[in-house]
């Protein structure tokens, strides 16, 4: 008689962001990989993030929340869940598990150590990457990286969507503006340094918010610049993205977007820093395509492990004196 595999039902608990969302895919892919059984993972997020795993294929279903997980409770206690693993593990994931009954698993999340590192300058943050402390959650159950690195999955036909101009089809730079703290962003001024120092063609990408920026700088310098801020959605800015010779981008989901392509990356911190464990993750034998910029001489930094809406010293030197100057790298 045929072996019957027996069910496994995973819920993965990431509610937000971009970054953070792309950030679970290797455990996403190793839990699918290397569970035994017929293994089924769900995934709880925000409905606005819901784009970054409806394709992914190692997901059987995505359940989304507006503000509450009451939204969705008896919909995910219907499904009778083996195992909760929590990579985002707060209040409202704590609520949650206590309403599911399943083994839960979930990762340190080490904000003593960044409260030392922002508030007094004190480094206690192991060097392990956040995917390696995610990976580590599950490893009771046998987990281990496959070293792989991150998963992005576009839809299908996202090529027909995006038409890139004729300019930009030899090669270009993708441009990240968008982050969601201005103390993440590259100002314009040293935006204009960069673009000023090369001869290449760029396309910017970022959202909404970004789209008057975008437009400036396109006027500025029309020969280089493609603008795509605000004009494109998240898997059409993630399309770009693949198709670039190199991204350069502040600390934010688009720099984990491009590092799941594998893509050559430029990355420019500000007021955050890659001791926070977020910096790009290749897999295995490509982190050589990483390059970080930031400014390592002032003492104020890292003033936020997220960021601001301004400087709180209202320098902003951690950005204002990066040489972005970069153009003969590229």
């Amino acid at each position: 008689m045929p072996t019957v595999k027996h069910q496994v039902k995973v819920l993965i608990i990431r509610f937000s962001s971009i970054g953070d969302i792309v950030l679970t895919t290797p455990v996403i892919r190793c839990l699918k990989n290397q569970l035994e059984g017929d293994v089924e993972i769900h995934y709880v997020t925000k409905k606005s993030y819901a784009s970054l795993l409806t394709n992914n294929p190692h997901i059987s279903k995505v359940h989304t929340i507006e503000k509450s997980t009451n939204e969705i409770i008896k919909e995910l206690q219907s499904e009778n869940f083996d195992y909760i693993v929590d990579l985002h593990k707060n209040l409202r994931s704590a609520r949650l598990k206590k309403k599911l009954p399943a083994f839960s698993f979930s990762f340190e999340k080490l904000n003593w150590e960044k409260w030392l590192l922002v508030n007094l300058k004190i480094n206690r943050l192991p060097e392990i990457h956040i995917v390696d402390r995610y990976l580590k959650a599950v490893k009771a159950l046998g987990i281990k990286n496959d070293g792989l690195g991150l998963d992005y999955f576009l839809p299908d036909g996202i090529e027909k969507e995006i038409t890139i101009p004729e300019t930009h089809q030899n090669g270009f730079i993708a441009l990240v503006l968008g982050a969601n703290h201005a103390t993440k962003r590259i100002p314009k001024v040293k935006l204009i340094e960069l673009i000023e120092s090369s001869n290449k063609a760029f396309i910017l990408i970022g959202g909404k918010e970004d789209q008057e920026l975008g437009v400036a700088l396109e006027k500025m310098y029309p020969d280089q610049i493609y603008n795509a801020a605000g004009e494109t959605n998240l898997n059409q800015s993630a399309y770009l993205i693949k198709q670039a010779q190199i991204v350069i981008s502040p600390d934010t989901g688009m720099m984990h977007i491009a590092a799941a392509f594998q893509k050559e990356i430029i990355s420019v911190w500000g007021n955050t820093v890659p001791e926070f464990g977020m910096y790009p993750y290749y897999k295995k034998g490509n982190e050589f395509n990483s390059t970080i910029v930031e400014n390592k001489n002032i003492k104020c930094r890292p003033c936020s492990k997220i960021g601001f809406n301004k400087c709180p010293k209202g320098h902003f030197k951690c950005m204002m004196e990066l040489d972005l100057k970069i153009g003969a790298r590229l």
